[in-house]
């Protein structure tokens, strides 16, 4: 209790949060993360989720490559969770300054917050590798096979694959927040996804706050470290 005053005290003391979100933030919404124990990496597949995942595997298979990725990364019924919700509120206040996510799932556009820095692009936004035509999301999702636009390219959905490098305008954008911030809140990430956990290097207040199940590299850097279930951190936040 004394470390949810805490984070309490601190947010209603800054001005200019920055939010560092991972899976955790949508474990609540029902969608499974990556590295914990009932993740996506510790379910048995005829690959490991990072090869289908990869640029290379699309290039090469795409019919496997979209058929592992239409059963597993589908979230178009997800609903955001009380840590969406309360990212918003924050927003609204004028104290949140920007969300940077590791997720694709949207649901934190969904759940109606505008400053937002998709780090790994999202399922919501498709283009046709040939003419560069765009699509939604159920184009990908309620089709069978490979998704193919009407010139005949493959429909690919605009989210960054193993081996693809970060947009250079959204790592800027998220340098310059987390640099300008006065508080930054790192939750529901293991931060040993690289470049992205390496942002947190560019903070130079002296607020930083973990909170994640399991324990992360960069806890021995934090003000406050919560190992805890997000929504009943922020159930419990006012």
């Amino acid at each position: 209790m004394d470390d949810l005053l805490t984070l309490q005290k601190l947010i209603d003391n800054a001005q200019k949060i920055v939010f560092f979100g991972g899976a955790g933030v949508s474990t609540e919404s029902g969608i499974k993360d990556f590295r914990s124990k009932d993740g996506l990496y510790n379910q048995k597949y005829d690959y490991p989720p990072e090869v289908y995942l990869s640029r290379s595997f699309f290039n090469e298979h795409p019919e496997l490559f979209f058929k592992f990725y239409k059963d597993k990364l589908n979230c178009l019924n997800a609903e955001p969770n009380i840590c969406h919700k309360y990212l918003v509120k924050l927003e609204n206040e004028g104290k949140l300054k920007a969300i940077i996510t590791q997720n694709i799932d949207g649901l934190h556009e969904k759940a109606g917050s505008k400053k937002v820095l998709l780090l790994h692009g999202t399922i919501y936004k498709n283009y046709c590798m040939k003419c560069h035509k765009s699509y939604e999301a159920k184009d990908i999702f309620e089709k069978e096979g490979i998704p193919r636009c009407s010139c005949g390219g493959i429909i690919k959905p605009d989210v960054v694959l193993y081996e693809e490098n970060l947009d250079e305008d959204v790592v800027r954008k998220a340098i310059e927040a987390i640099e300008d911030c006065d508080l930054l809140i790192v939750a529901g990430t293991s931060l040993v996804v690289y470049p992205a956990a390496s942002f947190i290097n560019y903070y130079r207040g002296d607020q930083l706050v973990i909170i994640n199940k399991d324990v992360t590299p960069y806890d021995r850097k934090a003000n406050l470290v919560i190992n805890d279930k997000l929504g009943n951190v922020f159930s419990k936040l006012k």
